[in-house]
């Protein structure tokens, strides 16, 4: 029995969760998101938690089952707080910025990256960091891992783009080695 699926999912104050036809939907105000669940599992809804079971013992149902769970739990938490990720950016003439659906980054290449942002994502450019807002973990991530792929950090300078509370090792680079 996976530890993380048998343990029941709280639903938060506020936060509606209903199961119609096999399609998992998490409400709160405006803010929705919805899921298939797969055949393998099945869905308890009480008044304050989600209980998530497996039909069979098959390898499948075994790898769905806390899977499932904590997906239910992150869109509860999604919906309810929302989730952030912020990239920090570093190297001279190095910008970024938000023009309409764009996110427009210049990384010293012979031209300006433009990315399109995801319509249920709020991207917002404060100085030298990039915050990216919204209530779907999996996008929210996605779209992080997009941005900082476009110029990764540096080991030698530690130019590029880079999560917050991410640590780069730095590399000593020639001129330590000679001496």
């Amino acid at each position: 029995m996976s530890k993380i699926g048998k343990r029941p999912v709280k639903i938060e104050e506020g936060v509606e969760v209903t199961n119609d036809q096999g399609i998992l939907t998490v409400k709160n105000g405006e803010k929705v998101l919805t899921m298939p669940i797969p055949r393998e599992t099945e869905i308890a809804i009480n008044a304050d938690n989600v209980t998530v079971t497996r039909i069979n013992d098959s390898k499948i149902a075994k790898s769905m089952h806390g899977l499932i769970a904590r997906l239910i739990n992150n869109m509860i938490i999604g919906v309810k707080n929302g989730f952030t990720k912020e990239l920090t950016f570093m190297g001279t003439g190095y910008r970024a910025s938000v023009q309409g659906t764009d996110l427009i980054l210049t990384m010293g290449y012979s031209h300006d990256v433009k990315l399109v942002i995801p319509t249920d994502l709020e991207v917002k450019v404060v100085k030298n960091s990039i915050l990216i807002t919204g209530i779907n973990k999996a996008t929210v991530g996605q779209f992080a891992a997009i941005v900082r792929e476009v110029r990764p950090p540096e080991v030698y300078k530690g130019k590029g783009i880079k999560y917050k509370e991410e640590h780069i090792r730095r590399k000593a680079g020639k001129t330590a080695a000679s001496k």
